[in-house]
């Protein structure tokens, strides 16, 4: 963890020291993510992820069992430790942003630690900076690794930013300036998530749908 970064203890946990890693963060390398607005004005959002590459096939069952348990901690006290009866805190953040009345959007993506950080980026520019909605996917994003990671075992990157090659080099350099370990990264990665959304307007009935080309994803209406 980064100086004053220690988590836990000033919200009543404990803390736990995350294992330090070197070099480059890995991508997360799961999880799906869809969003439908019907005729009618229903909305769903959803990230289904629970067996994925890592998931053993039992023998004979074609069933594969939740490869979750690995975002648990082996840690005795954690609020995140294993115990009967517990699920883990888990990534998928499937989501909407409504203004009642007015405005919808069913968000989200793939991405473990990611996913809540792309999304956040692409709702400010819709919503703050007004951009329209596959402008708002498609701009350039960036990413924290300072905190533990979700997924065993829990490894952090110290300080480190990663930014998409089309953030100016300026804005990096003055990052780097306050201490942050930038990474460039190339103009449009994975590695910064893979955000799909609908907005539809509840006052006209007028949607828009948006795909990131950083991943394999579409947008279809009908």
């Amino acid at each position: 963890m980064p100086p004053a970064g220690e988590l836990g203890s000033q919200y009543g946990g404990m803390p736990v020291a995350a294992m330090t890693m070197e070099g480059s963060p890995p991508p997360s390398g799961d999880t799906s993510y869809c969003c439908v607005v019907d005729k009618d004005g229903n909305i769903f959002s959803a990230t289904p992820s629970d067996v994925s590459w890592e998931s053993p096939i039992i023998p004979g069952t074609g069933f594969c069992p939740s490869s979750r348990g690995s975002q648990s901690w082996a840690v005795p006290g954690h609020a995140s430790s294993v115990a009967p009866g517990k699920r883990p805190r888990l990534t998928p953040n499937p989501a909407m942003a409504i203004e009642k009345g007015k405005w919808a959007m069913p968000f989200g993506t793939p991405g473990g630690d990611t996913q809540t950080q792309g999304m956040l980026q692409v709702l400010l520019n819709v919503k703050v900076f007004g951009m329209g909605l596959q402008d708002a996917i498609e701009a350039p994003r960036f990413m924290t690794h300072s905190q533990p990671d979700s997924f065993e075992p829990h490894g952090s990157f110290p300080g480190k930013l990663t930014v998409e090659g089309r953030i100016d080099e300026k804005t990096s350099e003055a990052l780097a300036a306050k201490g942050h370990d930038v990474e460039r990264l190339p103009d449009m990665t994975y590695k910064v998530s893979g955000v799909c959304a609908i907005t539809t307007d509840l006052e006209t009935g007028i949607l828009e749908g948006g795909a990131d080309p950083r991943r394999m994803s579409r947008s279809m209406g009908w």
